[in-house]
């Protein structure tokens, strides 16, 4: 603390009892150096007081500096309002209401930025918060910037204390593309709604051909003993067009799954030997590369299978005029597997990649968009990753991640 308010206020009384002296002449020693000790101890205590109330103003500034760089620093928008007609606001809200400087705000009723179907909930609030005293909870409204935007945010008020004057204090947080999120999660929830209603009424009739066919084929096959190992390819066929029918089921009603110790490179010899027959119609090849010492995974056999023999075909339809196909099987980490498919066809647009397995939408004339989105369930269920990367007219790159023990198998386990 700074002593300069003592020692100012000791020179003036000092000065004054001098000129006393001077005036009255009474120069006697003794009550000489008695008023002048009585001088500098009353100087000296009004000094230290002067001097405290100097620290104090000092202090009550810097702070007063300190909160309002503090408000102009924070991420959340704030907005001072007076009856109405805003005093101040931060950075952060001249940027939210699409300000370019404060003075566009600064000034204007606070009803100027709030669309007029959520003024009158405002209106409510403010004369709530002025009856209570009390903060007001966090509340939607819909707001129109300067540049005519609308957005979303969220808002609490509170009551302070703002150059002498009682004041709100509004913050406000952008939650529009929040709430963009959400309206979208909530359309994808009805689609999925709506599928498994479809896949539950549609199962029953796709069955009951397939176990005619089933019937016929077993039929043959006891007739017909010279080529059982046809038969017997087109019955387990059969059976994983079923499994499937099931697995379509699961976005109606999930069911459960059996996790088996699995060789990853069986799993794909499998499904390449099954959809080859369709590539070399196409003039596709399909090439398969391993790295060395690939560790076991524990998975859903049929269920993985089903999506790679779903991406394989994808793969094939993106080359009208053939082509290659390279499968690269690859170890990550120490627990992980990567299984990238590469087509060189014709690629998906960018835009278009952050919409795939959504259900019912789909870059073929004629596709639903059900069988990458059953592909992103399957993936999901084994706590892995299906990554997409394209070009157009370069390929498309599919990768699969897949953990060698997923957290539900071991959870369950």
């Amino acid at each position: 603390m700074k002593i300069k308010g003592r020692l100012f206020i000791i020179s003036i009384f000092i000065f004054f009892e001098l000129i006393s002296l001077l005036l009255f002449r009474d120069f006697s020693t003794w009550k000489l150096f008695i008023d002048l000790i009585a001088v500098i101890i009353i100087a000296w205590l009004i000094g230290k007081q002067y001097d405290k109330l100097s620290f104090y103003i000092e202090r009550m500034n810097e702070t007063d500096k300190n909160y309002q760089q503090l408000i102009e620093t924070i991420p959340d928008s704030i907005l001072i309002h007076y009856q109405n007609m805003t005093i101040y606001v931060n950075e952060a809200g001249k940027e939210l209401l699409g300000a370019k400087n404060k003075d566009e705000i600064i000034g204007k009723s606070i009803y100027h930025f709030i669309s007029p179907n959520y003024q009158e909930l405002a209106k409510k609030r403010m004369v709530l918060l002025h009856q209570e005293k009390k903060p007001t909870n966090n509340v939607e409204q819909k707001l129109m910037r300067l540049d005519h935007k609308t957005i979303f945010v969220e808002i609490s008020s509170r009551l302070i204390m703002y150059e002498g004057k009682m004041a709100t204090l509004s913050v406000f947080k952008d939650i529009t593309d929040k709430k963009e999120e959400t309206e979208g999660l909530l359309q994808k929830s009805e689609k999925l709604a709506l599928v498994g209603q479809m896949a539950a009424g549609i199962a029953h009739e796709i069955r009951n051909p397939l176990t005619s066919i089933k019937g016929f084929l077993q039929l043959f096959k006891a007739k017909y003993t010279d080529d059982q190992e046809h038969f017997e390819l087109v019955l387990s066929e059969l059976d994983r067009i079923n499994l499937i029918i099931s697995e379509f089921l699961v976005l109606a009603k999930p069911t459960a799954m059996e996790f088996k110790d699995r060789e990853i490179k069986h799993l794909i010899k499998d499904v390449v030997t099954l959809v080859n027959t369709q590539a070399i119609l196409n003039n596709v090849q399909i090439f398969v590369e391993f790295e060395a010492d690939i560790p076991t995974i524990v998975c859903e056999e049929n269920h993985l299978k089903q999506v790679f023999i779903n991406i394989l075909k994808n793969a094939i339809e993106a080359m009208p005029n053939g082509g290659n196909i390279d499968v690269k099987v690859n170890k990550l980490e120490i627990d992980k597997v990567s299984i990238k498919f590469i087509d060189h066809g014709i690629g998906i647009p960018a835009d278009r990649i952050p919409t795939l397995g959504e259900p019912f939408y789909t870059t073929k004339e004629k596709g639903t968009g059900l069988g990458l989105m059953t592909s992103f369930k399957i993936i999901e269920n084994h706590d892995g990753e299906l990554k997409i990367s394209s070009k157009l007219n370069e390929g498309t790159t599919v990768e699969v991640i897949l953990p060698t023990v997923p957290e539900t198998h071991l959870v369950n386990a």
